[in-house]
């Protein structure tokens, strides 16, 4: 392990033109760092100061960060003073979809590049594209399609979904649904649950089991996921309602919270930290090395946020217009396999794997089941390719 880690960095410090100077840029850093999506936020952040400190260049970067709470609102006021105050060359980070949602058109106008670290709403790389904008996390559709491709393969033609009530709720269901439907599946019931104020799930899972279905399909992130699970878990329904849904479900960094329920839940996700490849290998020792934890999808997504920025400025891009330029031409082989960006829409090209958490020596762990590889969206009314 130790040698793999070391040949693996010192290619990546290669990639990255190892230690030589670069002129400082300064990164508005926008997560929540309270409330919901705290955790998520912490994650991103510690694999954003991963790709840094592998690359030597946290003395290339001054980073002032605000706390978004995950709120629209606040989420504009504070790109407003990122920019205008403090006079970020790049924005980094985005927890949830409705912040880049309100966000988008002050970026855009105000031309400051913005590399989304997590929000999935998929308008942000379609129809309200900007040139400003650069996802190296995922769409909503992008992680929720593969599901409805896979689920008739394993079997399950009916399922019945849940979900938060707000854009990515609505838009995982949604991209599900379609490709569900396009090879076979049937959606026969399914109900959207007040976001962050929904304590007992007892109600929705009686009506998932009384409504026909072979399995569920659902999405829930951040502390709603450890909830669900673990009420589904408890509910003794595993056997005759299987649980899918797209992997913040069941994310590594819920699993010790979930425990035991979470067993046999499948997920769809563009990362789990038990792939088995030499560049996956050598990010998940040196992120335990720093943190006494394994990775999970957010900390991967922080980690590529951090080394998309560094190698766009390898390429010479020091202010606003030049890194707005070079960070969509980034491409390269990471821990979660090949990943570039869509020229047509600056959203991520990336692999989806299906897995299923499974017990193994005592430690819950991802048992990859399909790999459907290099996803990629339509542009849906994006016109940067033309």
């Amino acid at each position: 392990m130790k040698n793999t880690t070391v040949s693996a960095l010192a290619l990546t410090a290669g990639l990255f033109g190892g230690s030589a100077a670069m002129a400082e840029i300064t990164v508005g850093m926008m997560l929540p760092t309270s409330g919901t999506y705290a955790a998520l936020g912490q994650e991103i952040d510690a694999g954003f100061m991963l790709a840094l400190e592998e690359a030597g260049q946290q003395d290339a970067v001054r980073i002032v960060r605000e706390d978004t709470e995950a709120r629209p609102q606040v989420g504009v006021q504070k790109a407003r003073k990122l920019v205008m105050q403090d006079e970020a060359d790049v924005l980094v980070g985005l927890v949830s979809s409705g912040v880049l949602g309100a966000i988008r058109d002050f970026v855009d106008g105000s031309q400051v590049p913005l590399i989304v670290a997590n929000a999935g709403n998929d308008e942000a790389t379609g129809d309200q594209c900007s040139r400003y904008i650069t996802r190296v996390s995922f769409s909503n559709a992008q992680v929720s399609r593969p599901m409805g491709e896979y689920l008739p393969t394993a079997g399950i033609t009916k399922v019945y979904t849940l979900a938060p009530d707000y854009a990515a709720g609505r838009q995982m269901i949604d991209a599900f649904t379609a490709e569900f439907a396009e090879h076979g599946g049937e959606v026969v019931g399914g109900e959207y649950t007040p976001f962050a104020q929904t304590e007992d799930f007892g109600p929705y899972l009686t009506n998932a089991r009384a409504s026909g279905a072979e399995a569920l399909f659902v999405f829930y992130a951040g502390g709603e996921a450890i909830s669900f699970v673990n009420q589904y878990g408890s509910f003794g329904i595993s056997d005759s309602l299987p649980l899918y849904g797209t992997g913040f479900l069941n994310s590594q960094l819920y699993l010790d919270a979930e425990g035991d329920s979470a067993i046999g839940t499948v997920g769809s996700l563009h990362y789990v930290p038990s792939l088995d490849t030499p560049e996956n290998e050598a990010f998940v020792a040196a992120y335990q090395e720093r943190h006494n934890k394994l990775p999970s999808e957010y900390a991967v997504q922080g980690y590529d946020a951090g080394r998309v920025l560094i190698e766009a400025m390898a390429t010479g891009a020091d202010d606003r217009e030049s890194l707005a330029e070079a960070i969509p031409q980034v491409s390269y082989t990471g821990p979660r396999g090949p990943l570039e960006i869509d020229p047509a829409t600056h959203n991520v090209i990336q692999n989806v794997y299906i897995y299923e958490i499974v017990k193994e020596d005592d430690r819950l762990t991802q048992n990859i089941l399909a790999t459907i590889e290099n996803v990629q969206d339509e542009p849906h009314g994006c016109t940067l390719g033309g």
